[in-house]
C-alpha cells in the first residue's frame, strides 16, 4: 500500500531523513521505533505533505505522492493522528469529529460514521458535548484517532498514541489499535514504546539518525537482543543466537 524509497529531508544543515526506505503492505500494522531525534515524526511529516523531501520517492496505491499539498494526500486515503493530540480544545467532542470529516458532503453517510466512532469509542459518546480540553488525556488520545477515522482514511499514521498514558490506558490505547486493524485499517504506528508497539506489529523498522538500521517481524524484534538492550532496557542473554531477520 504504502512504498517509501530512499527519502531524504533536511532542516536547514541537519539531515533529519538520509535515505529512508521501509514498506506498509495492505491490512497490516508496521511500527517505526527510535529514540528521540531518529526521524519517526519527520517520516510522517513527509507522507502527510507536511515536511518537504529534497529526494526519495513516496508511493500510495500505486500514486507518487511527494510534492502534493497535505488535502490531497488525505483525499487520497491517508490520514494523520500527531504527537500531542492536537485537539481544539474549546470545541466540543461532536465538533473536534467533524473538523475531521470536512471532505464528507453526504449527511447520512457522516452519521453512520459518527455513530462507528461512537461504537468504537464509547466515553466519546458520553462526552459529545463536553469541550475536548476537559477529557482526559487517554479520551483526548481516542477523539484524536476518531478524528483521524472520519476522513475514512485506508492508512492511519498514529505518532506516539501511548505519550504521556499511564499504563492502564496504554493498554487500552494499544487493543483499540488492535481492533482497527482487525477493521481492515492498516496502520503505520510511531512509538517509543518499543515493547508496546512490537506486541501488536506485524513488521518494524528501527530508525536511528535518520536512517533504518534495524527491521523484522515484531517478534523477531522483540527478541532481538540489541533491541532488547538499545529499546527496552534489558540485557542481552550471552546464551540467545544470533538474531535473523525477520520475515515480512
Amino acid at each position: 500500500m504504502l512504498e517509501v524509497c530512499d527519502l531524504r529531508v533536511s532542516y536547514g544543515a541537519i539531515k533529519a531523513l538520509d535515505g529512508v526506505s521501509f514498506s506498509v503492505p495492505r491490512g497490516r500494522i508496521v511500527t517505526l521505533l527510535g529514540a528521540n531525534g531518529s526521524g519517526k515524526t519527520t517520516t510522517l511529516r513527509a507522507i502527510t505533505g507536511l515536511a518537504a523531501s529534497e529526494a526519495g520517492r513516496i508511493v500510495f496505491a500505486g500514486r507518487e505522492i511527494q510534492g502534493l499539498p497535505t488535502h490531497e494526500i488525505v483525499r487520497a486515503g491517508i490520514a494523520l493522528a500527531p504527537e500531542g493530540r492536537r485537539i481544539f480544545a474549546n470545541l466540543t467532542v461532536y465538533e473536534n469529529l467533524l473538523l475531521g470529516a470536512y471532505f464528507q458532503r453526504d449527511q447520512p453517510a457522516l452519521k453512520r460514521d459518527l455513530n462507528l466512532i461512537y461504537e468504537t469509542f464509547p466515553r466519546l459518546a458520553e462526552r459529545r458535548t463536553q469541550a475536548a480540553g476537559t477529557l482526559s488525556g487517554g479520551e483526548q488520545q481516542m477523539l484524536a484517532v476518531g478524528r483521524a477515522l472520519m476522513s475514512r482514511p485506508q492508512l492511519l499514521l498514529l505518532d506516539e498514541p501511548s505519550l504521556g498514558l499511564a499504563p492502564l490506558l496504554v493498554k487500552e490505547v494499544f487493543q483499540i489499535i488492535t481492533r482497527l486493524n482487525q477493521r481492515g485499517v492498516t496502520v503505520l504506528l510511531v512509538e517509543q514504546n518499543a515493547s508496546a508497539a512490537l506486541k501488536i506489529a506485524h513488521y518494524g523498522y528501527v530508525l536511528e539518525t535518520g536512517r533504518v538500521v534495524l527491521e523484522g517481524s515484531g517478534a523477531a524484534l522483540l527478541a532481538n537482543p540489541q533491541l532488547q538492550q538499545a529499546y527496552l532496557g534489558e540485557e542481552p542473554d550471552p546464551a540467545a543466537p544470533p538474531p535473523g531477520e525477520g520475515g515480512k
